[in-house]
């Protein structure tokens, strides 16, 4: 990609109108919410989805659609998704041709959920990218005279029996010609070339991107990647083969035998040029014994590391700390497969203070109020009829309270009707009338290392499935919980298990090894793929407790102030003196002796191959 023009006046006009954007929608987001919706079931109102329900009528009103449209989740839909999948082209959920189904790290029935959407989507989506640097240069100026390295990457795709691909959602953007034939922006100048982040092979993206911004260090003034896991998962790879890159930046030649993909050698080695005197400053910088600030060691430059670091990823917060030496932690966006919702208008915040405004025009927004008895979540089930009432306790975008906590429902351009997307979201401003959320949790989620997502359920009917190896000892799991443990990374999710042996026969080492496997093989396709292709995630682990660890767990819970007639054993835990208090009593570990079983695509489209 050529080389942007630096402190060009246009960037600065630019990033006045999009700032001028961001009022304008704000101030007038209810009106601008009505007209989204009405713009949604107007050209769509002759889908076979809309058509079921014949008192919308046509009508296009809030009040209508509130009172006839049913709160769905996927299940709801997952047969007209399937429909779509096997190549029915009928307008089902959306006027437009469905373009391809974007894969979502949620799961159902263990596999990926499937996220219809069109090719205007992608001018959508890309609309949100287009706010994110004009807000970030209001904070930090002079964004515009360097570069950015970030670790981007593209997963495997497959195709649906009707031909129709089936990807996660970067992967397409990626992929796009949005992203790919991108004109000119001193903030989307990355160090990595196209060809390297488009590359299938993880390891050869990975390191022709590091070895692109190693190249390039003094003219990196921020470094990031999608998900904290992924900028650290980038570190502890340089831990491991700064040796190799350093080599190649001091002969300026790549290592063909570790690159074998052509277009990434032509890209790279255009970049790419002897250079000792840096070969030398990386390798004097990798030997030293400690890491701590390693990122501004290396890219003295950098003013920020660009990362999610909300939800289940403000458990590498202390990690990034420490390599960074506690540069701002920026989160820019907020988006899913099924829609992009908003931005950080404040991005310099701390991350625990991290508030996402969500952008008017994206989609039509509705929120579901959200009760905590005892501290666990109660949301107020979707409603299974049209009465009135029930859909009535939805509130729309500019009428969220302060301090409430909501699930967010949506319905979006591309077909998706009163869709609960699982998001447990906590308000904590206004931008003058778009309110600011606070991203508190994915609903039910207990374990998650990357984008996996594994909720109790699962976790439980796992846990079924492995215990069935301790049958033959008479051996039985009487109490169990896990957490997963960042601590390594990869990280890797951690079970600990109080058993009761009643046989004679000790249990084997490897039974317990089978159970660890038996587990993988048992959750959800996002898991399996980060194990078995994506390499995010480390074995599976179980710690064997000493006999009467849970009672000390509920003696600890009960001294805290839980209530013992009320008390139940938490299937998951974060607090660190309850993970102390159970590794003590640990007496043996187990890991996954391999990968879990994982293929590209849906189970029932590969039995149809």
């Amino acid at each position: 990609m050529p080389e942007a023009p630096k402190n060009s006046p246009i960037v600065a006009e630019e990033n006045k109108k999009t700032l001028h954007f961001i009022e304008d929608v704000t101030t007038k987001a209810d009106e601008i919410q009505k007209r989204v919706l009405a713009e949604i079931l107007c050209r769509n109102a002759n889908v076979e989805y809309l058509k079921r329900y014949a008192d919308l009528n046509g009508n296009t009103d809030r009040e209508t659609f509130k009172k006839v449209m049913p709160v769905i989740s996927y299940e709801d839909i997952q047969h007209d998704i399937n429909r779509i999948a096997s190549g029915d082209t009928s307008p089902i959920l959306c006027s437009q041709p469905v373009s391809e189904f974007l894969t979502s790290s949620g799961t159902s029935g263990g596999e990926r959920k499937l996220m219809p959407t069109t090719e205007e989507e992608l001018g959508r989506r890309s609309l949100l990218y287009s706010l994110l640097m004009p807000v970030m240069s209001h904070f930090v100026p002079d964004l515009e005279t360097g570069k950015g390295m970030y670790f981007l990457f593209v997963k495997s795709e497959s195709k649906t029996p009707g031909g129709l691909l089936a990807r996660p959602v970067l992967t397409s953007y990626y992929n796009s010609p949005h992203f790919k034939n991108r004109r000119p922006d001193p903030y989307t100048n990355y160090t990595s070339p196209n060809e390297t982040i488009l590359c299938p092979d993880s390891y050869q993206s990975m390191y022709s991107q590091m070895l692109c911004g190693l190249s390039q260090n003094a003219q990196v003034l921020r470094v990031g990647a999608v998900f904290a896991s992924g900028f650290i998962r980038a570190i502890r790879f340089l831990e491991k083969h700064w040796s190799l890159l350093c080599t190649d930046i001091r002969s300026g030649i790549m290592n063909t035998e570790l690159i074998t993909d052509s277009s990434v050698r032509e890209a790279v080695m255009k970049i790419l040029k002897p250079d000792p005197d840096l070969a030398d400053f990386i390798e004097a910088e990798c030997s030293k014994k400690s890491w701590q600030g390693i990122i501004t060691r290396l890219w003295p430059n950098t003013k920020y590391v660009d990362v999610i670091v909300t939800g289940t990823m403000s458990q590498y917060i202390p990690t990034l700390d420490y390599y960074s030496n506690g540069l701002p932690l920026v989160c820019t966006m907020y988006a899913s497969s099924e829609c992009y919702f908003g931005v950080n208008l404040n991005p310099l915040c701390k991350p625990e203070d991290v508030a996402y405004t969500l952008i008017p025009t994206m989609c039509y927004f509705e929120f579901l109020p959200i009760h905590r008895n005892n501290g666990v979540m109660d949301s107020i089930a979707a409603p299974k009829s049209l009465n009135e009432n029930e859909q009535q306790t939805l509130v729309d975008l500019v009428d969220v309270k302060i301090g409430q906590e909501y699930e967010l429902v949506v319905t979006t351009y591309a077909g998706l009707y009163r869709y609960r997307v699982g998001d447990v979201l906590r308000v904590a401003g206004f931008k003058n009338k778009a309110p600011q959320f606070n991203f508190i949790c994915r609903k039910n989620v207990v374990l998650s290392i990357d984008s996996d997502k594994t909720d109790e359920v699962e976790l439980q009917n796992a846990m079924k499935n492995a215990v069935s190896h301790l049958m033959p000892f008479d051996a039985h799991v009487t109490e169990y919980t896990s957490y997963a443990d960042t601590t390594i990374i990869p990280g890797h999710y951690v079970l600990f298990w109080e058993v009761n042996v009643n046989g004679s026969t000790p249990v084997h080492p490897s039974v317990f090894e089978d159970c660890c496997l038996t587990i993988e093989e048992s959750l959800n396709s996002v898991y399996r793929q980060g194990r078995a292709s994506d390499k995010s995630i480390g074995p599976l682990e179980i710690r064997i407790v000493e006999v009467g660890t849970f009672d000390k767990l509920m003696d600890y819970a009960i001294s805290l102030g839980a209530s013992i007639n009320q008390y139940k054993t938490p299937r998951c835990v974060k607090f660190a003196p309850i993970i102390e208090l159970l590794n003590s009593r640990v007496m043996s570990k187990y890991f996954s002796p391999k990968c879990p079983k994982w293929t590209p695509g849906h189970k029932q489209w590969n039995n149809m191959n």
